[in-house]
């Protein structure tokens, strides 16, 4: 089974790298591992446990641009996912607000997975639908020639339909997951042709599996690969948790960072986590400040069946 799960896992890297650069458009994380419904719409209610996750991120900390203006980029990350057990299915949203310089970019979607039994598996396919919005601030550019047209003047936003589709494999020592964003391919143009721009689609291809080394220790492997069908990045990491209590971990992201992964667990279900992750930059750290830092909450709510009785959940479905 552990042979099974590595192969699976090597398989999805060797597809995602068929493509061969990366131009990053969409937010990322460094704490992917437990917020696969950022990836996959298909992750929604998959786990069979509801829970909200808030998730900020700093990148580049510290970084002020040389002319002026709002400096490094950050990200704010709002998910919410459930298990609807009579229709076999989930159902799950997020929320990402993404700051980039003059650029401030809002996403708002909302998803559903049908889930397929296959003997102690799930096989879910998903559709996400939602909207886009792109904000321009004109007076955050310094532009060399005064009035050049392609600039935009004071603050302009543009809202777009957005969708996206996925598919995941859930075992209970393995998962892996596929999810497409942007199948619309929205374009902003902001009433000047010249600064047209689209939002290029995207492939997400996840996978991990959980090893018990003990009945207190449990090693998560990881993989994330990412690619707009022209360029491509992966990331991956390997985490430890200790008596579901508390966990710690390392992670690489191509040619950009290396992570340090930090979190514990508190109440007495260990039902609220706070993990917090510090990104160092290795590479360009001429034109970027040296770290970046991550930090995530997340709930999750009691399980019960019809008559209020309590589930026992196993530890490896949950972070």
């Amino acid at each position: 089974m552990l042979r099974q799960g590595f192969y699976i896992i090597f398989c999805l890297l060797l597809t995602g790298s068929a493509s061969q650069v990366w131009a990053q458009q969409d937010a990322q994380f460094s704490q992917y591992m437990f917020n696969n419904i950022y990836l996959t719409p298909a992750a929604a209610g998959i786990d069979g446990v509801t829970r909200m996750t808030m998730l900020h991120r700093s990148q580049w900390l510290g970084y002020e641009s040389s002319f002026g203006g709002r400096g490094a980029p950050t990200s704010q990350l709002l998910t919410f996912s459930t298990p609807i057990h009579k229709l076999k299915s989930g159902f799950g949203a997020y929320v990402l607000h993404d700051q980039l310089g003059p650029q401030n970019n809002l996403e708002i979607q909302a998803m559903y997975a049908y889930h397929l039994g296959i003997k102690d598996s799930k096989l879910s396919i998903g559709l996400k639908v939602g909207a886009y919005s792109q904000t321009i601030d004109g007076g955050q550019y310094n532009p060399i020639q005064e009035g050049d047209p392609v600039i935009i003047e004071g603050k302009e936003t543009q809202i777009k339909p957005d969708l996206g589709a996925g598919v995941m494999y859930r075992a209970e020592k393995y998962y892996a997951g596929v999810g497409f964003n942007h199948l619309t391919k929205a374009t902003f143009d902001f009433g000047i042709n010249e600064a047209r721009g689209a939002l290029e689609q995207h492939l997400n291809v996840t996978a991990g599996y959980f090893y018990d080394v003990n009945f207190d220790l449990q090693i998560h492997p990881s993989v994330l690969v990412k690619t707009d069908f022209n360029e491509f990045s992966f990331d991956l990491a390997v985490v430890a948790t200790l008596r579901n209590t508390m966990w710690g971990g390392l992670a690489f992201r191509q040619s950009e960072a290396a992570n340090l992964l930090l979190g514990y667990s508190f109440l007495k279900d260990k039902s609220l986590k706070l993990g917090y992750s510090i990104d160092f930059i290795v590479k360009d750290v001429q034109a970027k400040e040296n770290f970046s830092h991550e930090i995530m909450l997340t709930y999750e709510l009691p399980v019960t069946v019809g008559g209020g009785k309590k589930i026992v959940r196993t530890p490896r479905y949950r972070h």
